[in-house]
């Protein structure tokens, strides 16, 4: 797609000029900008631009989407014109936090540790999916599974099992690299501290319920339990914090000469100690509480909790709260063996994919509008729901309002209806793989209302509305 540098200089002067510009740079389809004073942007004139198909602030970065490929040919016109140098991703996001408060500061340390390992437990998700159709009786024939009417899949079906299942079992591995990268020390010892939480030497803990005899160190006098932290996530994230605290010490005081010999074994083994004496008993008595909280309300009051966690899921998303709630589904995964929030995430994907392709019929005429709402709904029936939302249902709010509504009463269903996911997946459409066989149908009551409701409310609300995007 050719780009009119005309149009370039009027998103220039949509978005408050050069001088609101701090720092730019672009990902695959998107502006991704720290503005200077977010106030004066006209998002109206903005996205009556032909290049932008919309434009949404999250995280102190307000992002103009523009399409692959354009985005490259648009970035390079307005550093031209702008003289902005571009800016790495990381420079971005450093120069957004600096507009956070501090629980968006921690929100957002939250989502830098889980969303770099995300595509790994997604795809193991997909493949205990993939497994469970393989594996569970009555999918295809009745009181038979597949492995069982075809023995020589069996082997097969067990691999996939093991690929499946090696994320999990070394979660805190995974998130010991990613938070070390987080807190700005050594990966590779983030990654061997959180294998040493699940040394083989340990006790699982998956069986410490039903253990008879728990093995045990005496330290100087003090009993500790040899218990590993299968599952969890709270002690390998306090233990990371930890251990990247003592090694940028160690290494602001030991000599270069010295610190390869000193530096990890110092950092290591006192994290270690802490880690098996206070860190882990602690933070898992405290990721008990939290299972304990989040359990006891839906157990409580299933309806209210599915019906409030269903509808407010995506405007968590607008806050970029939403990553909190991963850190909650990977805890209710390892304590439970299942959480019973990330479906209701999966259904409000396809609420708002269910929104956009209504709106599709609303603004027919407008192709710009009618374009972007085929493109953004489906992406949003494939697990990502930003171009939706922020494209098009948020430019127009009822598309959003109805998205919410009918994930609200999807969550409703299948929550009363005990849906539990045991590990996470693609959101959308592609979540049946997640869902174990004998929920489908409670699952696929819910979905069918996650894309009924949205598109006929947004029908119907648009009789009520002026049409023009807000």
């Amino acid at each position: 797609m050719s780009v009119n540098r005309e149009s370039v200089l009027k998103i220039i002067e949509a978005i408050g000029g050069k001088e609101n510009i701090n720092t730019a740079t672009h990902c695959v389809t998107r502006l991704r900008l720290v503005l200077n004073d977010e106030g004066l942007v006209d998002k109206e004139r903005l996205e009556d631009i032909d290049l932008v198909r919309g434009s949404f602030s999250t995280n102190g970065q307000f992002q103009i989407v523009i399409g692959q490929g354009t985005v490259d040919k648009v970035y390079k016109i307005l550093a031209e014109e702008t003289g902005v140098q571009e800016a790495s991703k990381d420079d971005v996001k450093n120069a957004a936090a600096d507009k956070m408060n501090p629980l968006q500061r921690a929100v957002k340390s939250l989502a830098d540790i889980f969303i770099p390992i995300l595509p790994a437990i997604v795809t193991a998700g997909l493949l205990m999916g993939i497994n469970n159709i393989l594996t569970q009786q009555g999918i295809f024939m009745e009181d038979q599974s597949v492995v069982e009417a075809f023995p020589q899949w069996a082997d097969i079906a067990s691999i996939i099992n093991l690929i499946a299942n090696t994320a999990f079992v070394f979660l805190p591995g995974l998130i010991g690299w990613s938070a070390l990268t987080r807190f700005g020390g050594s990966p590779l010892f983030g990654m061997v501290l959180g294998l040493m939480l699940v040394h083989p030497d340990l006790l699982n803990a998956w069986g410490y319920g039903s253990a008879d005899d728990i093995p045990t160190w005496n330290i100087l006098g003090l009993t500790v339990e040899k218990v590993g932290y299968q599952g969890q996530v709270l002690p390998i994230l306090v233990a990371s914090w930890v251990l990247a605290k003592i090694e940028i010490w160690l290494r602001k005081r030991i000599p270069d000469a010295f610190q390869l010999l000193t530096v990890a074994p110092i950092s290591l083994l006192i994290t270690g100690f802490l880690a098996f004496t206070i860190i882990g008993p602690v933070t898992f008595t405290i990721g008990g509480w939290l299972v304990d909280g989040v359990t006891g309300i839906f157990d409580a009051v299933p309806a209210i909790g599915g019906l409030i966690y269903g509808g407010l899921y995506a405007p968590l998303v607008i806050t970029g709260m939403h990553h909190t709630f991963l850190a909650v589904d990977l805890q209710l995964i390892g304590s439970i063996g299942g959480t019973f929030l990330w479906p209701m995430v999966a259904l409000s994907n396809v609420a708002q994919g269910a929104a956009a392709f209504a709106m599709m019929l609303v603004e027919r005429n407008n192709e710009k509008v009618k374009g972007l709402a085929v493109s953004s709904g489906v992406s949003a029936w494939l697990g990502v729901t930003e171009p939706a939302m922020f494209g098009v249902n948020l430019r127009y709010r009822y598309p959003f309002i109805a998205a919410i509504t009918g994930s609200a009463i999807a969550g409703l269903i299948i929550t009363v209806g005990s849906v539990l996911a045991p590990s996470i997946g693609v959101g959308g459409i592609p979540a049946f793989f997640s869902i174990p066989s004998e929920q489908w149908l409670i699952f696929a009551i819910g979905m069918a209302v996650a894309l009924v409701v949205p598109f006929v409310l947004t029908l119907v609300l648009s009789k009520f509305s002026k049409g023009k995007a807000k």
